[in-house]
């Protein structure tokens, strides 16, 4: 059966300059945009170019945003201001953060690479653009394009949000293999702008062209409204012939695309290890089910599968693993539309659970690949808690012998631990968003590595006539996917021979191939659709990506060695990486900085809790600070930043509010009630902290009360009392109602349907208590109390009647105006005391 080779380019570039309007002509006027992408074998090379004028007369602050791929490095931005170039430079990180140091301590300002979204992160720069003056951006970025699921596919956001004289998307294709299939989509095409795109396809070239004129722009003939809102997007496929792969060869440096084609499934054994915690209620819990039941129909019936869930608890569907016969197949399906969620997280007892299993396991394929799949959405709570112990338990307990892919359900997951502990066993992690398509997600994943067809590849090359080798040894390689390898030709050779060793499902495997160098080198001479050392920035990215990767998971010693290594091929090719940062130098009145740093997807996590605001004392619309950069400038001053004595999110809002309900120690505070859900807490304050030092939770269905103290938890019933000190671990549970103590952490307080409720016991520097709610898109529109109102009567307004600093707002709770003042305090929500909370500080009378 023939495989469907459709490979899919993803680049994205979404292109937004944002300026006011006079009437319905922009002050700030793009009178010219072009997206210029050339994609040679693979890698991307984009370059975005803006010009914009100002018709307006008077200064006008103009703002160039693009998003790029998380996967991307910046390689180049300039602005020409008036006929004069203002370039990016890249240095080493902390070297421009030096820089960046003296700028703020001068009142400049600083600009931002931010993670946007699944895929994608946004550069930011914006300038002060004098009446009638002009300015062109100019950013430039590559990436080596990953094959997933068997598809390239080029994307291009298109976001002007106003009408462009010169508009141009130009895509240029140049692949030796050969192209096999090619087509154009877009989201927002009509038959008019259809006819501003034109396509030029011959045996290895293409080049597509969109150009639309300003009346085919037009939304409608009488207004100044574009239809350009939405995604272009490129699919192509090549050809494959070599059984080898493919080798290309440029100025000494060569790139092998291995992907072979009509090869056997070889048999997997599958254990799914399923979070139930209390987290996951809700829709994730029926997301995940609803993937898991989608998942089971594409198991083979050669494969065997089984499922582990956890909670405070490790539960086995089964002792063993089944063979996926139509009626284990229909009993699993039953056991998965059983799933629920509650109690806390033991990920390592799961996952020790899964490797017994799979250690014990009887009757399986001889030539078979297990693999474990672990789906969580939060810290480990239960069992064993600190992370590295985890990660040394269950690398010893894999040795190798499976592979150990981490899914991480939204954001209250350690993806730094998820990542390192799968990228020490075989596998990879990866994040999955808490969006309406999560459970496609999850599918998409099992896609990825549901088809095996080899392993223990190994690609061989003559060792003393090739240096800066990239990794050449597999584990897997899964259908739909491709495997890249580089390096540099250190000797004068004629032939280049490659050997490929692998195994199958019935057999080993030996391929051999030899490349010609100097026809190889022929192939691109005089190609105007590439750039011309493109194989060896293709290396040195690669190589680049490789040596952070496996940093992730090597010791101390070894991270600094590798990171040294990805810093000098940073800098040597001039790729905005996690270790580097471009600074840019801009006239503005006076000298401002911009700073661009790459955030991780580890950090993403840290970076949406702190958003984007302009830096203190800075006028509205100036260019954003780095979070990242603020994060570690609060470090250096941990004492300067205090706990505050109440901490929430604002329902479907990114913004979080640290309350302050008065200095003087209180009889009782109400907080909040919730008449619907019969839910009532209140506190009281410490005599000699200013901070809760007791709770109490009440219920009215089941009719219980919760005391919470600094000595102990105690959990009322008919009056009856269950004691438990916060010395030591437990749960009780009465008519649906638990409690679950972590010694000396937290007690969290599930009921069904009901919002959870926990407390963090904070010992240090004075002992109190700190409460937060989870779930709270449950509370009633009823809730109230001091922090109760927050959940249904609180709104932002602008800044106009306080002033125009970013680092202050007005918050309308129940009809009252409350000064918020942005503030980085610690967050007692979290174990660490170093881990700090950008919110919205408000003192607040009860």
């Amino acid at each position: 059966m023939e495989e469907r080779m459709l490979l899919s380019l993803m680049v994205f570039s979404s292109l937004v300059v944002l300026a006011e309007t006079i009437a319905q002509k922009p002050a700030i006027e793009i009178y010219s945009l072009h997206v210029d992408c050339k994609v040679t074998s693979r890698f991307a090379h984009t370059i975005i170019t803006s010009k914009i004028v100002n018709r307006a007369n008077e200064s006008k602050e103009a703002t160039f945003e693009v998003e790029l791929p998380k996967t991307a490095f910046i390689t180049n931005f300039s602005m020409s201001i008036d006929g004069k170039v203002y370039p990016g430079i890249i240095m080493e990180k902390a070297s421009a953060q030096k820089e960046y140091d003296v700028a703020v301590s001068r009142g400049q300002s600083a600009g931002l690479v931010k993670i946007t979204g699944r895929k994608l992160e946004q550069f930011h720069v914006s300038i002060s653009v004098a009446a009638s003056s002009k300015v062109t951006f100019e950013l430039t970025y590559e990436e080596l394009l990953k094959r997933q699921l068997g598809k390239f596919e080029l994307l291009i956001k298109v976001q002007p949000k106003q009408l462009v004289k010169h508009f141009q998307i130009d895509v240029h294709i140049f692949e030796p293999q050969g192209i096999r299939f090619l087509e154009t989509d877009s989201t927002f095409m009509t038959n008019e702008l259809s006819e501003a795109l034109t396509t030029v396809q011959s045996v290895k070239k293409a080049h597509i062209l969109f150009k639309p004129t300003v009346d085919q722009q037009k939304a409608n003939p009488e207004l100044n409204e574009t239809l350009l809102n939405g995604d272009f997007i490129v699919r192509y496929d090549v050809e494959r012939g070599a059984t080898a792969g493919d080798i290309q060869i440029v100025n000494g440096y060569f790139v092998h695309y291995f992907a072979p084609r009509e090869m056997p499934v070889i048999p997997k054994n599958v254990v799914f290890v399923i979070d139930g915690s209390g987290s996951m209620a809700g829709r994730k819990i029926e997301q995940t089910r609803g993937a898991l039941l989608k998942i089971l129909q594409d198991l083979r019936p050669e494969d065997h599968f089984s499922f582990i869930t956890f909670k405070s608890r490790v539960m086995e569907w089964k002792s063993n693993l089944l063979q996926a016969t139509p009626e284990n197949l229909a009993s699993a399906a039953g056991f998965v539309q059983t799933l629920s969620a509650s109690g806390g997280t033991d990920i390592n007892g799961a996952l020790l659970t899964a490797v017994s299993m799979l250690e014990k396991a009887e009757g399986l394929p001889e030539r078979s690949i297990s693999m474990i799949i672990l789906l969580t959405d939060g810290q480990p709570t239960s069992g064993e808690r600190n992370v590295e112990v985890i990660q040394e338990n269950i690398q010893k307990a894999i040795n190798g012998k499976y592979a150990l892919f981490c899914l991480g359900f939204g954001f209250d997951v350690s993806y730094k631990f998820l990542e390192k502990m799968a990228l020490s066993n075989g596998g990879i992690a990866r994040r999955i968003y808490e969006d309406a398509d999560a459970a496609l997600q999850l599918q998409g994943f099992y896609q990825e590595v549901a088809t095996p067809i080899l392993m223990k590849i190994e690609m061989q090359y003559p060792e003393n006539a090739i240096e800066g080798l990239t990794k050449n040894n597999f584990e897997l390689f899964f259908e739909g996917s491709e495997i890249i390898v580089s390096g540099k030709i250190s000797n004068d050779l004629d032939l280049l021979p490659v050997e490929i060793k692998a195994q199958t499902h019935t057999s080993d495997l030996t391929l051999k191939e030899a490349a010609n160098v100097e026809e190889k080198e022929q192939i691109f001479q005089n190609q105007s659709y590439i750039f011309g050392n493109f194989i060896e920035r293709l290396w040195a990215y690669l190589t680049i990506q490789q040596l952070l990767e496996k940093s992730i998971s090597a010791q101390e010693e070894d991270q600094k060695k590798l990171k040294a290594q990805a810093l000098e091929l940073s800098l040597q090719y001039s790729f905005v990486t996690p270790l580097t940062s471009m600074v840019v130098t801009k006239p503005t009145g006076h000298q401002q900085m911009e700073l661009a740093n790459k955030p991780t997807e580890a950090e993403n996590e840290k970076l949406r809790s702190i958003p984007v605001r302009a830096h203190q004392g800075l006028r509205s619309g100036a260019a954003v600070i780095s979070a990242v950069r603020l994060r570690e400038r609060m470090r250096v001053q941990p004492t300067a930043i205090e706990y505050p004595q109440l901490i929430l999110q604002l329902p479907q809002q990114n913004e979080i509010i640290c309350l302050n309900t008065g200095g003087k120690a209180q009889p009782s505070v109400h907080l909040l009630s919730d008449p619907e859900h019969g839910l009532t807490v209140t506190g009281k304050l410490g005599d000699r902290t200013n901070h809760f030092v007791h709770f109490e939770i009440t219920y009215m269905n089941p009719p219980a009360q919760i005391h919470i103290s600094m000595d102990e938890i105690v959990l009322s019933h008919n009056n009856e009392s269950t004691r438990m000190p916060w010395t030591k671990s437990a749960t009780s549970t009465v008519q649906g109602l638990k409690v679950s103590v972590e010694k000396e952490r937290s007690v969290t307080a599930l009921l069904t349907d009901t919002v959870t409720v926990t407390v963090s016991f904070i010992k240090f520097p004075d002992g109190f208590l700190g409460l937060y709610f989870l779930n709270t898109d449950r509370f009633s529109d009823k809730v109230s109390g001091v922090l109760g109102q927050f959940y249904s009567k609180a709104q932002f307004e602008n800044n106009s009647n306080i002033s125009q600093r970013a680092d202050e707002r007005l918050l309308n709770v129940s009809g009252l105006e409350h000064k918020a003042t942005r503030q980085y305090m610690k967050d007692y929500r979290l174990d660490s005391t170093r881990d700090f909370v950008s919110c919205w500080s408000i003192d607040l009378a009860p």
